[in-house]
């Protein structure tokens, strides 16, 4: 069952597959197979900052700050550029989190949330539409399938 929740301060969504926590864990961390963009440097060491950025339309950097091999990751936004925005910032101090849990029933359990994304902002919609369809499809896929998922923005750049 997939479901997702809007809390009033993040937004969260949730995809279950029939994989390990360390298979959900080691996908979740190779970023470039699911998330569609230009992605620099380093996305798997704890500390390591990196950059996703849609030329014309989006960029961020973030650093990991949580990294608990099959249960956790973090990432602090530490700058951000929504070209689509009037606050073009609205992502700056916010953090991007999935925790991993083993379900009963054997399946994995990935609980993604943008906290920090909330409602009042003007990227919301568009924010919260985006990540549900990476979580639940390109995420998904790559934990389900092992195999990365196309990243059209990065082969047109």
């Amino acid at each position: 069952m997939r479901k997702r929740t809007e809390t009033p301060d993040s937004f969260t969504t949730i995809c279950s597959v029939d994989r390990t926590p360390k298979q959900a864990f080691d996908a979740i961390n190779n970023v470039r197979g699911w998330w569609s963009g230009q992605i620099e440097g380093d996305t798997d060491v704890l500390g390591a900052e990196f950059t996703y950025r849609v030329p014309g339309v989006h960029y961020c950097r973030m650093r990991i700050t949580e990294l608990i091999p099959g249960k956790r990751v973090v990432w602090h936004v530490l700058d951000s550029d929504l070209s689509y925005t009037k606050a073009r910032t609205e992502w700056n101090g916010t953090d991007i989190t999935f925790d991993i849990t083993r379900r009963k029933d054997g399946k994995t359990e990935v609980r993604f949330a943008h906290v920090g994304l909330v409602p009042a902002y003007e990227c919301y919609d568009d924010c919260s539409t985006a990540w549900g369809a990476l979580v639940k499809g390109s995420l998904r896929k790559l934990i389900a399938t092992g195999r990365d998922q196309p990243n059209v923005f990065a082969a047109k750049a």
